[in-house]
């Protein structure tokens, strides 16, 4: 009886470890795109003067560096830079989309 009982015990632990694990990678991965959102900003906001097209080829070479997707790029009163890029999430989480994250940086 105790055999059954320390075989469903490492079961219920093997379970709980790898919903931890799940856990703890989409969080890294959505904290990797929100790193990778900052300097795609920044970027963004740095060639602002150089024009939108400009601008946004910089903060996308910066995203690619990242092994993110810029998904979107603004440049409003034509020096605050607001991008939006995409993850996909790890392993199982990759049926789920992507986790996206916005950034703004500029002069405000």
């Amino acid at each position: 009886m105790a055999t059954v009982f320390v075989l469903g015990l490492m079961v219920v632990l093997a379970a709980v470890t790898a919903l931890v694990a799940t856990i703890g990678a989409a969080l890294v991965t959505r904290q990797r795109a929100a790193s990778a959102a900052d300097l795609t900003a920044l970027a963004v906001a740095g060639h602002a003067l150089e024009g939108r097209d400009a601008a946004c080829a910089a903060g996308r070479a910066i995203a690619e560096a990242h092994r993110v997707r810029l998904r979107e790029c603004l440049l409003e009163d034509d020096l605050d830079a607001v991008v939006r890029v995409a993850v996909r999430l790890p392993g199982r989480l990759a049926s789920l989309g992507e986790a996206s994250v916005v950034a703004r940086a500029g002069a405000r």
